[in-house]
């Protein structure tokens, strides 16, 4: 592995873990109403749909990139999913 394709991996594993705060954000707040529903299940959807290509390509930078973004972005579907209607939770008392 060059340089480059060092680089790359690296990228590979790390662009997806920018989902990370974005998953915190709405645990912590215990909603997703900020962000548009049909945005994430559209992304998701698409990602899912390449992945079969990526899981199979020879290129470990692209196989890679596809492990790690199908993972974080599904939890990121799951979350917002979950959290949907968390401000009509807001009202109750524990």
């Amino acid at each position: 592995m060059d340089i480059v394709d060092k680089i790359a991996f690296f990228a590979a594993i790390s662009l997806p873990l920018f989902n990370i705060p974005l998953i915190v954000k709405i645990i912590r707040r215990r909603s997703s109403q900020d962000i548009s529903l049909f945005w994430v299940l559209g992304v998701w959807i698409c990602i899912l749909l390449m992945a079969p290509s990526g899981f199979r390509s020879e290129d470990i930078v692209w196989r890679t990139f596809n492990y790690f973004n199908v993972g974080f972005f599904t939890v990121v579907a799951l979350v917002t999913v979950r959290y949907r209607k968390g401000v009509s939770h807001e009202g109750q008392q524990k």
